[in-house]
């Protein structure tokens, strides 16, 4: 097997799903045997999301302030921009010096179930002018068939999750569990956040909310400061790993995630979900719900479930119907794992691009 230099860059906006969705990227390339650096402008979020590093990805400041470290590195063989960050000029023609061999260019895209993903997979963007003049940037877009470049998913996780002992990592985790229902909640401020406690606080069977640290716990705090939880028992999560937080998606019965990392992972997992999904100032959002709910072929019930929960409805919250929405996830997980991950994708079309 053949080992690459990965110089992946990462520029966090908010909530840190870049640079989580980047850092699992870096960490199934590294155990493929690649060298990986990862730049990245704010790399706090690293301190509990992985813990234990990973010792094929070195982890670099990225300061448009100086190319000294770059300058020192050995060169790289292929150059990620993640989620359209920008190099900068000065780097870009770092790697368009023609003393070397350029990298391969890539351009890794938001996650999309929409129509123009497989339009604009792997469509070469040629630099004509400026500093990278010359070289050849790909757009590479994750999605959900098998004309786009598929989805994040480690070698060992199907194995991981089959050996998983859920009353092992409850009691590892210190979530008292004797027997009620579990249901994880990983959200932004949902519009039917308190209609959802509503529901489970009146609910015929008891259940126990794990709420994951930061807006979600604020948003939940701020809606249970008063009154009789009745049915409902909540557990605040501190900030879980990447590895952990899988296993908090294995563990319950029911996953509320957000964004796009946790999405994924709920999709593998093969739980029943919602996703609150990240709200755009233009409204695109609500066709790109669509569009997931779609793929996903959901149900109409589940269907109007999302609308609901994102503020795109203002129909009551449907009650949550975890059998029919269970069926929708494995079948969904069956589909997609029929499909080569992002990772060997990434290696291919690397590998043909560069001829290796």
């Amino acid at each position: 097997m053949y080992s690459l230099r990965w110089d992946i860059y990462c520029k966090v906006i908010d909530n840190h799903g870049d640079i989580g969705v980047c850092w699992r990227l870096c960490a199934d390339l590294a155990a493929r045997g690649h060298q990986v650096r990862l730049y990245v402008d704010d790399a706090c979020a690293l301190d509990w999301m992985a813990p234990q590093g990973c010792a094929r990805v070195q982890v670099l400041a990225w300061s448009h302030e100086t190319l000294m470290p770059l300058r020192l590195a050995a060169r790289a063989d292929v150059v990620i921009e993640a989620f359209g960050c920008e190099l900068g000029g000065e780097r870009v023609a770092h790697y368009a010096d023609p003393r070397y061999r350029a990298p391969v260019w890539l351009n890794l895209e938001y996650l999309s179930a929409e129509a123009y993903v497989e339009r604009c997979h792997r469509l070469a963007s040629p630099v004509l002018h400026g500093p990278g003049k010359g070289l050849t940037k790909h757009f590479f877009y994750p999605g959900f068939t098998a004309a786009t470049g598929g989805l994040l998913r480690e070698g060992d996780l199907e194995q991981r999750q089959s050996a998983f002992d859920r009353q092992a990592w409850l009691a590892q985790q210190g979530i008292g569990f004797s027997g009620e229902r579990l249901i994880s909640l990983f959200c932004y401020e949902p519009p039917a956040l308190s209609a959802l406690l509503e529901h489970l606080v009146a609910a015929p069977q008891p259940t126990r909310l794990l709420v994951t640290a930061g807006r979600a716990q604020a948003a939940v705090r701020a809606l249970l400061q008063h009154g009789d939880l009745g049915q409902l028992a909540v557990t605040w999560l501190p900030a879980l790993s990447q590895r952990d937080y899988d296993q908090l998606l294995w563990a319950c019965d029911l996953n509320f995630v957000r964004g796009e990392d946790s999405l994924v992972r709920a999709l593998w997992a093969a739980k029943p979900f919602v996703w609150n999904i990240y709200a755009q100032a233009d409204g695109a959002h609500a066709s790109k719900l669509e569009a997931f709910l779609g793929m996903l072929q959901a149900p109409t019930a589940m269907r109007e479930f999302h609308r609901v929960w994102n503020g795109l409805s203002s129909a009551p919250l449907p009650a949550l119907d975890q059998a029919c929405w269970g069926e929708t996830a494995l079948a969904a997980r069956s589909r997609l794992q029929s499909q080569l991950d992002l990772s060997t994708q990434l290696l291919h079309f690397v590998e043909k691009t560069a001829k290796i």
